[in-house]
């Protein structure tokens, strides 16, 4: 499977990263091109058999609007991962997110 980059640009990442959150959302199944543009803005990739995706969301409407869409197309939601940048701009492992 491919990654598909859909977002901002790099002129306009380091104020999307001071007002947004990046998550990592894991769905049951490796999802397919048609599957992957009902989440425009996130990247997808394929991980042991399921798909990742990844990016930055400007709050948590954002959040439960993705969520939503993946129970509207009845995927299977095994985890959400919220990603935080350190003072150094440098970007620690993802921590679950708690219910």
């Amino acid at each position: 499977m491919r990654s598909q980059p859909v977002g901002p640009d790099s002129q306009g990442m380091s104020e999307l990263a001071n007002n947004s959150q990046q998550y990592e959302i894991r769905v049951r199944g490796v999802l397919g091109t048609t599957l992957q543009s009902a989440f425009p803005g996130l990247r997808a990739r394929a991980d042991r058999g399921d798909t990742v995706l990844g990016g930055w969301l400007p709050d948590q409407a954002a959040l439960h609007g993705v969520l939503a869409q993946i129970e509207s197309l009845n995927l299977e939601l095994i985890e959400v991962r919220r990603r935080q940048l350190h003072d150094d701009g440098e970007t620690p492992p993802a921590e679950p997110v708690a219910g």
